[in-house]
């Protein structure tokens, strides 16, 4: 790579020019052994423009594309492949353009001597704190193919859990979005020319059938106002969901709505024993697992819950009389198995039973959730759109039986 640097001499004069090296920071180290005071080093765009590859739709890694990733260093890791030959591989590999830039340059800084887990720190879009720390915990126990086994095969169960709770939401709403649309295209569509045959004829109308037509009249006259309100009412929620107490309220929310609010719960429970049991397994302390599971939990609340932990713990509590001030977030059957863990000495056991307990619990309660979302979405589009139709149709084969 080519950088473009901006040195001060030994004189005082102010030089530019250009360095060819495998990375920035072997870059500085040569300028460095000149003397040289460094102003700044920047990577030199040397690439023809038409053959650049822009990545407008490539601006992030997926988790499925980490999980693959981890497998791969496994495999190439058991097999004595070296790390910067495994890295550059992988790198030149991937067909997603940001992750081979950053493999690209985990490979780079590895060369330099950087450990593992430093390199991968300089790229936290694709490894987060808690992958960052099992690596590192790797290094230090000299088990890293091993660290690499455990952080692919909880990723795994952390992608099929979340994928399939995912999955089990899009379902219904889609099936409500297009409920909305086929409602909303009926009124503005069918009834209005329905309505117009009712009203010619002068006979006496229903009240329901007033109402549809009302509806179907204010729609026709003030849809746009709506359409703009619900629009301005979606950017407005997706900016407070970008402050800090937006993300609170909404993460609170979240566990507390009716049907899905039990399932985000378990979600979250499940993510935090299974960090915390990969990395205690690790040799990662207590304290410094509560940490990272709360920057990675993926909920303001139980980040919170987590945070207030971790200075309890300090304090001289036991994980589970912190955790027992929490009865609404944290259910007593944890509190109380996290509590004989402690006592026996099997925290480690117990939260990966609670782990699993959870995972369960998730799986269950989402395929009740379809079970039961996807016939009763069904009959109310049949039963909506139904009355729809029947309160315009009724009054017209009236009117065709007295002619």
């Amino acid at each position: 790579m080519v950088f473009k640097y901006t040195v001060i001499e030994a004189g005082g004069a102010k030089k530019e020019g250009t360095i060819d090296a495998q990375s920035k920071d072997l870059a500085i180290a040569a300028l460095q052994r000149l003397n040289l005071v460094i102003v700044s080093v920047k990577e030199e765009d040397t690439q023809p423009f038409l053959q650049k590859n822009f990545s407008f739709f490539s601006s992030g890694v997926a988790l499925k594309d980490v999980v693959i990733l981890s497998r791969q260093i496994s495999t190439l890791f058991e097999a004595q492949v070296s790390a910067v030959k495994t890295f550059r591989l992988l790198g030149s590999e991937s067909k997603n353009l940001v992750l081979q830039k950053s493999i690209t340059q985990v490979a780079d800084d590895i060369q330099t001597g950087i450990p593992i887990s430093t390199a991968m720190n300089k790229h936290p879009n694709i490894f987060s704190p808690f992958y960052v720390n099992m690596v590192h915990a790797g290094e230090e126990s000299g088990k890293l193919n091993q660290t690499f086994a455990y952080l692919a095969d909880y990723l795994d169960r952390s992608y099929g859990l979340t994928i399939k709770t995912r999955n089990a939401l899009i379902y219904p709403a889609f099936v409500i979005i297009t409920f909305i649309a086929v409602m909303v295209m009926m009124l503005t569509l069918v009834i209005p020319k329905l309505s117009s045959i009712l009203i010619e004829s002068g006979q006496a109308i229903p009240f329901y059938t007033k109402l549809v037509i009302g509806i179907s009249d204010f729609l026709i006259d003030y849809g746009i106002f709506i359409l703009v309100f619900l629009v301005l009412g979606v950017l407005y929620l997706i900016r407070l969901n970008s402050k800090e107490g937006g993300r609170v309220y909404f993460d609170s929310l979240q566990i507390s709505l009716p049907f899905v609010g039990g399932l985000y719960q378990k979600l979250y429970l499940s993510r935090i024993a299974d960090n915390m049991d990969t990395m205690l397994s690790s040799g990662i302390s207590m304290l410094h697992a509560i940490e990272i599971t709360s920057s990675v939990v993926g909920n303001k609340v139980y980040e919170k819950i987590l945070n207030e932990t971790q200075e309890a713990i300090k304090g001289g509590n036991a994980f589970s009389d912190a955790f027992s001030k929490y009865p609404a977030e944290i259910p007593s059957i944890m509190i109380q198995m996290i509590k004989v863990g402690e006592e026996t000495g099997e925290l480690g056991y117990i939260l990966k039973m609670l782990a699993k307990f959870y995972r369960r619990e998730v799986e269950t309660a989402v395929d009740t959730v379809v079970e039961l979302i996807e016939p009763a979405m069904i009959i109310a589009l049949g039963v909506g759109v139904g009355l729809l139709i029947t309160s315009v149709l009724i009054p017209i084969y009236d009117i065709a039986g007295g002619i």
